[in-house]
């Protein structure tokens, strides 16, 4: 498991994607400050990679394996963008590290590569990349 903040280090696709979508949470969080629930910033991302062609679906529902076998409950993501990156938003003033457990385990249990987590609950945004190795 490979974490990092982002930080710029290449131009491949990788990075240009998830380098969009930290662009778009920054561009909510200085409009908007920190302060609000949840589903105020999920909303209001929602109409900033509208506004900047970020490919995403809302609340999408994903499946979860266990050895190999699809079980019957489903995870419900924030946003799955570029239809291969999950996103975790969180409004939290401090985060204790189950979160970046919950992420790592949405990328365990889906098969997906790539996640971020951000966090809206602080002064500045704070996030953090996730590539499943």
């Amino acid at each position: 498991m490979i974490t990092d903040k982002a930080k710029s280090k290449g131009t491949d696709k990788r990075d240009l994607e998830t380098y969009a979508i930290i662009g778009a949470a920054m561009a909510v969080h200085k409009e908007l400050g920190n302060g609000f629930l949840e589903p105020v910033y999920q909303e209001a991302l929602a109409i900033e990679m509208k506004k900047l062609d970020i490919p995403y679906q809302r609340e999408a529902s994903l499946p979860v394996f266990y050895q190999g076998k699809q079980l019957n409950v489903s995870y419900r993501a924030d946003f799955i963008c570029f239809g291969t990156i999950i996103l975790e938003l969180k409004a939290l003033s401090n985060m204790s590290g189950t979160e970046e457990s919950q992420v790592i385990n949405y990328l365990k249990a889906t098969g997906l590569k790539k996640a971020l987590l951000l966090n809206f609950g602080k002064p500045s945004l704070d996030y953090k990349r996730f590539v499943l190795s």
